[in-house]
């Protein structure tokens, strides 16, 4: 199933099963929080559940989650990403490696991303984003799978001069406004057979620039979980990017500029596509 988030011409938010090119309307029985709706999943029949019907085509499409309590990140946890950074002359983790990205990044799947006036390496990271179901603490890896709701496409919008000179924590050049486009829907565990042998493709004005699979995490998602629970309660709602590949604008310097359109898309999970505008 793929629970959207969407707003109709006249303005209203509304909560929605797409069914193909169209949006069923589940707002009636559900709410029209994500967030709130995920502990109750499986009691709600939404997969059955009628509404009105809309066009994909005429309606916007929304963060599937816009106000989750927690946005976390791993750093360099693709093999061939950390060579790349590790040719940059930049310290690969050997443990895995967590930041913040503040909630307040968050915007939908097609929404401008803004370079911000303060900075002109603004860079791009496709990732597999795992959004949590339940509430959860010490989960073990073998249970992981178990708290997961489903899964998004992410993009890990960074400012990179912010990472390294202003923030060494990561977080300021990860959190800026715009930079977390999500979605372009929630797909439910159910419907992914493996999320560890997915395709990853991100694209600027057309050209490749990543092309990569979630097979070549150094760190599984459902170590990932183990190891942030064992820290923290992870509430429904919560997302988890577990990593960008190679190809990211940094080596190079290749940085994003205004006009530019990213395209991010994972199979199975559909694709963002966000125009780059000045700030």
């Amino acid at each position: 199933m793929k629970l959207a988030r969407f707003r109709t011409p006249d303005g209203v938010v509304h909560l929605g099963r797409v069914d193909g090119d169209r949006v069923i309307d589940v707002s009636a029985v559900a709410g029209t929080s994500l967030r709130a709706v995920l502990p109750r999943l499986t009691s709600l029949g939404l997969t059955t559940a009628t509404g009105p019907s809309f066009a994909l085509a005429d309606v916007t499409l929304e963060a599937p989650v816009d106000d989750p309590q927690k946005y976390l990140a791993i750093g360099m946890n693709y093999r061939a990403h950390a060579e790349e950074a590790r040719a940059a002359g930049i310290p690969v983790p050997v443990n895995q490696m967590w930041f913040n990205k503040q909630v307040s990044c968050i915007t939908g799947p097609y929404d401008d991303i803004v370079r911000p006036v303060v900075s002109e390496q603004l860079d791009y990271e496709i990732e597999l984003g795992v959004v949590i179901g339940t509430r959860c603490r010490n989960v073990s890896a073998a249970d992981a799978r178990s708290v997961v709701a489903g899964y998004l496409v992410t993009n890990d919008v960074s400012v990179r001069d912010w990472l390294s000179a202003r923030s060494p924590t990561f977080t300021l050049g990860k959190s800026f406004d715009t930079h977390g486009p999500i979605g372009p829907w929630l797909t439910t565990d159910d419907e992914i057979t493996d999320p560890h042998d997915l395709r990853l493709r991100l694209t600027v004005n057309g050209e490749t620039r990543q092309d990569w699979t979630t097979g070549d995490m150094i760190h599984n998602i459902w170590d990932q979980i183990a190891e942030l629970t064992t820290v923290m309660t992870l509430m429904p709602g919560d997302i988890l990017a577990t990593g960008t590949p190679a190809g990211i604008g940094a080596p190079t310097r290749n940085w994003l500029r205004p006009g530019d359109v990213v395209r991010a898309e994972i199979d199975g999970l559909g694709a963002l596509e966000n125009r780059v505008a000045a700030g």
